[in-house]
């Protein structure tokens, strides 16, 4: 099965890919992961991409493609036991749509179904900019929704629940403006796109906003035909 998992930066699909990894033996494909992978094993396509990144030029679609390509034929033949694909990140574009179609159809594949996490801008951009981690073990907290557990008490510093840790980072880009921005950037890039599946009946939405667990079972009662 191949699937596309839509959604903007934070809506968790990170999360929902590792779940589908481990429960069905399926692959993320994340572009910028395949591109850095092709381009230290030093495949072909993974040369090209080299030589045009040092250039300071942008990657082309051809380019993307033939990486895309190249991770699909490591995954095997579907009908002999090979992995299912969830693209995230790609396509942005009709272009590369149409492109993905000709790359699944050349080795035998189809596209089954476009998930798109669906999220509130508000509520993401609270889920976002409060969450922080532990700079010692990387153990993962928000403010509003998951401190430490001393944070109850009348400690003076927060202390990690894992490893007792009381340093504590969060990402620079964890910040209103740039999470809004790139909700901006997602609504932009998936419009040209969404319009193609929709016609082909392949587009379904999940509320990105509910329990892990709860996202978990919508994808997977689409991928079984049950939603």
């Amino acid at each position: 099965m191949n699937i596309i998992l839509l959604g903007p930066p934070g809506a968790g699909k990170g999360t929902q890919a590792s779940r589908l990894e481990d429960e069905r033996g399926m692959v993320q494909l994340s572009t910028g992961d395949m591109l850095r992978a092709a381009v230290k094993a030093g495949t072909p396509v993974g040369l090209k991409a080299k030589a045009v990144m040092e250039a300071g030029e942008l990657v082309s679609d051809e380019i993307v493609s033939g990486i895309i390509g190249e991770s699909l034929d490591g995954l095997g033949q579907e009908s002999n036991g090979g992995k299912g694909a969830i693209f995230d990140g790609y396509p942005r574009t009709a272009a590369q749509a149409a492109s993905l179609d000709e790359i699944l159809s050349a080795r035998g594949r189809t596209l089954d179904h476009v998930i798109e996490l669906v999220v509130d801008e508000d509520a993401l951009v609270e889920r976002i900019t409060g969450r922080f981690t532990c700079a010692s073990c990387g153990e993962g907290y928000h403010q509003t929704f998951k401190l430490p557990r001393n944070a109850h008490t009348d400690a003076d510093a927060l202390r990690c629940d894992v490893c007792g840790s009381e340093e504590f980072k969060r990402r620079p880009d964890d910040n209103e403006e740039t999470v809004r921005t790139r909700m901006a950037e997602y609504r932009a890039k998936t419009a040209p796109i969404l319009p193609i599946y929709e016609a082909r009946g392949l587009v379904k939405r999940v509320d990105g906003m509910a329990d892990i667990a709860v996202v978990t079972d919508a994808i997977e009662a689409i991928l079984d035909g049950r939603g």
